[in-house]
C-alpha cells in the first residue's frame, strides 16, 4: 500500500469513527499538530483518546477528501470538514476546509500537521 493509499485508509477510519484503526496506520510516537505549531494530540494514545473525545462530543463528524497527492515521504490531503452538532450543546462548528500534511516512516504515518 502506497502511503497516499494509507492516509486515504486513515480517513476512512476517521469517518468511521474507529480510533483503533486509525492509529493502526501511525508511528507509537507519531503525532497530530497545527503546521509548524502546537501538537494537538501526542503519541498513538493520546491520538486516541483525543479522537475518542472529539467523536463524542460530533458524533456526526466526517471529513470529505476534495484532492490527494503524495511527494516522497508526505500526503497532502484538502479535506472538508462537517461537524454537525456538538452533544455537548455547544455552538456549531461550521464546515471548514483543511490541508492535511502527513509524514510517513516507511509505510507508517509519524505525523500529521493541519493547516487552516
Amino acid at each position: 500500500m502506497s502511503n497516499l493509499d494509507t492516509a486515504i485508509a486513515m480517513i476512512a477510519a476517521y469517518n468511521a469513527q474507529d480510533v483503533d484503526t486509525y492509529v493502526s496506520y501511525m508511528t507509537d510516537d507519531a503525532c497530530e499538530a497545527n503546521y509548524r505549531g502546537t501538537v494537538v494530540r501526542e503519541g498513538k494514545e493520546g491520538t486516541r483518546v483525543g479522537l475518542a473525545a472529539a467523536f463524542a462530543k460530533w458524533p456526526q463528524n466526517h471529513a470529505e477528501i476534495l484532492d490527494a497527492q503524495q511527494l516522497g515521504d508526505y500526503v497532502l490531503l484538502l479535506e472538508h470538514v462537517t461537524r454537525g452538532p456538538a452533544s455537548d450543546g455547544s455552538e456549531l462548528v461550521e464546515p471548514f476546509q483543511v490541508m492535511s500534511v502527513y509524514s510517513f516512516e516507511g509505510d507508517l504515518c509519524s505525523r500529521v500537521e493541519f493547516i487552516r
